[in-house]
């Protein structure tokens, strides 16, 4: 894996955390999707777009797929990586929360790891409904609560002592833990059928002493107490980190490799 730039964490978040956690949760989110050729699909909050190229191939040339993502730098990436096979992906930059795009556009909306981030979750969800067919569905995946993932836990307390900040200003990705309240935000935003089901999968990263450096610069993206550090700040903090956590990686270090389960809640739901 070649080296990426500090100072793109769109690129580091792509080369070291995409491909060896986002594009195996998709193959794992797409399995409840149960997508169909010629389908209209919207990634919403697609980052660097694993979930719409993967998409691509399944609804195949008659298909659609639109990545949206509020994130230039998230975009940028996606654009510069080789289109899959199979339908074109439109790369869009918009807010989840006021969609520009008609109603009744799609046939299936997909979020993975995103709906836990957006700021009012239940307009983000009204919106989502809005832009699917009468007969269309949505497939969602976020993460189980930080009790459930040790590893990131002693990275996010290390992170807020010398932040000194509180938990949840820096695991917003662990933020939407519970299966009910994730089944109730569908409910009320008028889905049916709504199921929840839980789902662990075993990680696997390369490079083990990288982790904490890139897991940080990685959350840069989508963690404003992150983002707002310049670099020589984010690189001493990065150095701290990586001191308070040397033991807890070492616990979960296969040679090579770091190795470890991550659990999310997986929700479908119909117009």
């Amino acid at each position: 894996m070649e080296e990426p730039a500090q100072s793109d964490p769109a690129r580091i978040y792509e080369e070291y955390l995409g491909r060896t956690i986002a594009d195996p949760w998709t193959r794992i989110l797409l399995e409840y999707a149960s997508l169909g050729s010629g389908e209209r699909v919207l990634d919403l909050a697609c980052g660097t777009g694993s979930v719409a190229r993967q998409a691509a191939p399944i609804v195949g040339e008659r298909g659609k797929v639109t990545g949206l993502d509020i994130n230039p730098g998230m975009l940028a990436v996606a654009r510069s990586l080789d289109p899959p096979n199979g339908a074109p992906i439109e790369w869009l930059q918009g807010d989840a929360l006021a969609l520009q795009l008609p109603d009744s556009a799609f046939d299936v909306v997909l979020c993975q790891q995103g709906l836990q981030f957006f700021a009012d979750r239940a307009r983000a969800l009204r919106e989502m409904r809005r832009v699917l067919v009468a007969v269309g569905r949505t497939a969602i995946s976020v993460w189980q609560s930080l009790d459930h993932h040790p590893l990131y836990e002693s990275l996010f307390r290390a992170t807020v002592r010398h932040l000194n900040a509180e938990i949840a200003d820096v695991a917003l990705s662990f933020s939407l833990g519970s299966a009910h309240d994730l089944k109730s935000l569908l409910i009320e935003a008028n889905f049916r059928d709504v199921q929840v089901i839980p789902r662990s999968h075993e990680v696997r990263l390369p490079s083990p002493e990288r982790f904490v450096a890139f897991t940080v610069l990685g959350a840069a993206t989508s963690v404003p107490a992150f983002a707002a550090l310049d670099e020589p700040r984010r690189a001493a903090l990065i150095d701290a980190i990586v001191r308070d956590t040397r033991a807890a990686v070492k616990t979960f270090r296969r040679r090579d490799e770091l190795v470890f389960p991550m659990s999310s809640n997986i929700a479908i739901g119909c117009y």
